[in-house]
């Protein structure tokens, strides 16, 4: 499993520390989701139902990263610094990488290896009938363990039918990711 080492990112950021003086807030800005956000959205659809444990330590990352931004002190609060980067909360993050991958499929647009992972409701025989067969929904797979909740054939289908039909309804893939951005930035920061 790729896992993203909170030690690499905090070893990153204690080097940008060091020139944080030298250089100002867009320069950092750009270094930091060079050197850091990039290593947090890497394949970060594999994190989804992982315990709250785990990602807590990849949001102290991410929170680290803010303060250096923003020029905070460790104990003072982040949630505004993370609303001015307009930074979605690592939970978020990975819903929003699951939801993405599950408008490609929708629209034809991914890889076969994940178009064969999961199932429309309409594509299955006994529910061709019914009037959730109509909708854009996916179907999940029977599970034997909470395990296999973390299986993209469950967590992708699970996030994608949790969305609002006119969210799905997007009419490009741009247009789509902007409109999820702001649908879980309201729901992360109670807007």
């Amino acid at each position: 499993m790729v896992y993203t080492h909170p030690r690499a990112c905090f070893c990153q950021l204690r080097r940008l520390r060091q020139i944080r003086r030298r250089v100002g807030r867009e320069v950092m800005t750009r270094l930091v989701l060079a050197l850091v956000m990039s290593r947090l959205d890497y394949c970060n659809s594999v994190l989804s139902g992982l315990p709250n444990c785990t990602l807590d330590v990849l949001q102290r990352v991410q929170n680290t990263s803010a303060c250096l931004i923003c020029q905070l002190k460790m104990r003072d609060h982040i949630s505004s610094s993370l609303q001015d980067l307009h930074w979605l909360p690592v939970r978020y993050r990975v819903q929003h990488k699951l939801c993405t991958l599950m408008y490609t499929i929708h629209h034809g647009q991914s890889p076969a290896y994940l178009s064969e992972q999961v199932n429309t409701v309409a594509s299955q025989t006994l529910r061709s009938g019914l009037r959730s067969a109509n909708t854009t929904n996916y179907s999940s797979p029977r599970l034997l363990t909470r395990f296999g909740e973390r299986a993209f054939s469950h967590a992708g289908p699970a996030a994608w039918n949790s969305l609002p039909h006119e969210l799905r309804a997007a009419p490009t893939l741009n247009c789509f990711k902007s409109r999820l951005k702001s649908h879980y930035f309201t729901i992360a920061f109670n807007l």
